[in-house]
């Protein structure tokens, strides 16, 4: 089965864990190439090219500031995956309601002690 290419799927694009740091840093708002790159250690043509990828899957915008371009997240990109991962939920819920059920009889059980 063939791989989907990195830059027209979601998934693969947040699978690179520095292009999810860019994206947690981008929730606090717009930021330069320049600020990324510095707060991720890396240089600007990397962070640029983690970006493009971003950019290309719709998690990340961009907008002209007189000589920069400044770099936002767009979160409704993520749907996607959200979507998947609310799939599981259910799977949640019931452990919860498990081990919170769990929880509830060992307290019982100490109290009758």
């Amino acid at each position: 089965m063939a791989r989907a290419a990195t830059t027209s799927d979601v998934f693969n694009a947040i699978a690179e864990p520095q292009r999810r740091e860019i994206l947690a840093l981008l929730r606090a708002g717009e930021r330069p190439v320049t600020e990324l790159a510095q707060e991720l250690g890396m240089t600007q043509p990397r962070a640029s090219k983690h970006l493009r990828v971003l950019r290309e899957v719709g998690l990340v915008r961009d907008r002209k500031a007189g000589k920069q371009r400044l770099y936002g997240l767009d979160a409704r990109g993520l749907r996607p995956v959200h979507d998947w991962a609310g799939g599981f939920e259910r799977f949640w819920n019931e452990s919860f309601d498990r081990l919170d059920s769990y929880v509830q009889d060992l307290k019982q059980t100490r109290q009758e002690e």
